[in-house]
């Protein structure tokens, strides 16, 4: 038997080359999580995420499990693990979970956050985790260009993955852009996102905004599955994963 803690985690990604582990470094999330977790037990550890995020992408709510042969309380484990991670990595909360229990596998809905700073000046305060693009945009034609995009659909035009087999079909449950003083706030909620998913859509949505496309050419670039006739992928520093929820 082997028992089984959810956690949230949170971390600053912009030091790290994303959440997945990687033979040819050791500086990812995973990998600093794994390697803190094997000298707490003794033997190697895997943590599954909910998700990878990309290089230089934030969380607050990232949602991963880890076994262990042995029963931990779970404050031991949000202990140990706080003690030694990086200062830009915390583990929020832990719970003992179902030893059948997966973080991706049984995620329902994830919210991500992308942040652009549309004032004419960086914020110095802010610039490690907003997009500095500083001209104004049209937020009443990002929303109408934002519907085309809510629903159930492929999105094989908004992903950087090259072809295979898996299905790149999702459902974005809402798309939310809202002006907080100098900052535009895009957030999406769906059952899940394909790899840049939410940086290509954020890019095409700007490009609307800009007066570069239509509101109405965005179910034409979603009808067509063509990567080359979508937006461009913004910065990875602006976006965060904020929420993971399961059954």
């Amino acid at each position: 038997m082997l028992y089984n803690y959810k956690m949230v985690i949170q971390y600053e990604g912009g030091r790290y080359q994303g959440w997945q582990r990687q033979e040819s470094t050791d500086n990812t999330i995973q990998g600093k999580l794994e390697n803190i977790f094997s000298r707490m037990c003794g033997y190697p550890t895997q943590v599954d995420g909910s998700g990878r995020t990309d290089a230089g992408v934030h969380a607050v709510g990232q949602t991963a499990n880890v076994r262990f042969r042995e029963q931990y309380a779970p404050q031991e484990i949000l202990d140990y693990a706080n003690r030694y991670l990086p200062e830009d990595i915390r583990i929020a909360s832990c719970i003992e979970v179902p030893e059948r229990f997966h973080s991706r596998l049984h995620v329902v809905r994830k919210t991500y956050c992308y942040r652009v700073h549309v004032g004419r000046v960086a914020d110095v305060f802010t610039r490690r985790y907003v997009y500095h693009l500083p001209e104004q945009l049209d937020l009443p034609k990002m929303r109408r260009a934002a519907t085309e995009l809510v629903g159930e659909h492929d999105f094989r035009a908004f992903t950087s993955a090259k072809k295979g087999k898996k299905s790149t079909v999702r459902r974005v449950e809402s798309i939310t852009i809202e002006q907080v003083g100098e900052e535009i706030r895009f957030t999406y909620i769906g059952n899940g996102f394909l790899y840049h998913m939410v940086r290509i859509l954020t890019g095409t949505l700007i490009e609307v905004g800009q007066g570069m496309r239509t509101p109405e050419s965005v179910a034409e670039v979603l009808a067509s599955g063509d990567r080359a006739l979508a937006g461009y992928l913004v910065p990875p520093q602006g976006l965060c994963l904020m929420n993971v929820e399961y059954p």
